[in-house]
């Protein structure tokens, strides 16, 4: 069988490398600041549940979940879930952590209009992720254009919601770390520790982001050269 180059697939490679890079990241300043013990020896479910009492959240409940950085906060069902390392964990890194998921559970409470705006679209987004690749190269094969279209329209909203995020993630992560260090949770250094852990994470996002508008353009372009 002959081997196929598909010509569009070099405009994947520069998110592929922000991706791995991001991913490695967050990975090794995690690794380093889960090292580092916060002077004051909270843990991050004990942190979690002081910052989400103090904001007025007393019926939000935290859970521990399985995995690894699994954390989340989850508006639908008003649940703070945090990790195994996070939720035990009295490191600088789980502490901000578990503070960034506080701090999507207070966007929540004042009807932050990002958040709100990206809960809203998850149905949608879930079906374009799922439905426009098939129905784009259903098109393809088939030469039905419209097909086509709606497949990229479809996979659109994959990229705004991608876009949306960003503002949600750089906005939990500034609540966080100025409750941290405004109710002394952690000192200077410490959160200047926290702070690299949340912009490692926060690139991961970034890096989704420009792979799912890489992957757009490159739906774009193997439709033009259809045309062509």
């Amino acid at each position: 069988m002959p081997f196929y180059y598909d010509s569009t697939m070099i405009i994947l490679i520069p998110a592929l490398i922000i991706s791995l890079w991001a991913q490695t990241k967050i990975s090794s300043t995690f690794n380093k600041y889960s090292k580092v013990n916060s002077q004051n020896g909270y843990s991050g479910a004990q942190v979690a549940r002081m910052l989400l009492d103090n904001s007025g959240l007393y019926d939000v409940p935290i859970e521990m979940v399985g995995g690894n950085l699994s954390d989340h906060y989850d508006p639908r069902n008003r649940v703070l879930r945090l990790s195994q390392q996070v939720f035990h964990g009295t490191s600088v890194a789980s502490i901000g952590v578990a503070a960034h998921e506080v701090g999507h559970a207070i966007q929540h409470k004042t009807s932050y209009s990002p958040l709100i705006i990206r809960n809203s679209i998850v149905p949608v987004v879930n079906i374009g992720s799922n439905f426009s690749w098939i129905l784009f190269f259903l098109g393809i094969i088939m030469n039905q254009q419209p097909l086509v279209t709606i497949g990229i329209l479809l996979f659109s909203g994959v990229v705004i919601f991608q876009l949306i995020t960003l503002p949600v993630e750089f906005d939990a992560s500034s609540r966080a770390l100025k409750i941290l260090e405004e109710r002394s949770i952690l000192y200077r250094d410490e959160v200047m520790g926290a702070k690299k852990v949340l912009n490692a994470a926060a690139m991961t996002y970034v890096a989704a982001t420009l792979m799912a508008i890489s992957q757009l353009i490159r739906l774009i372009a193997i439709s033009n050269r259809r045309d062509d």
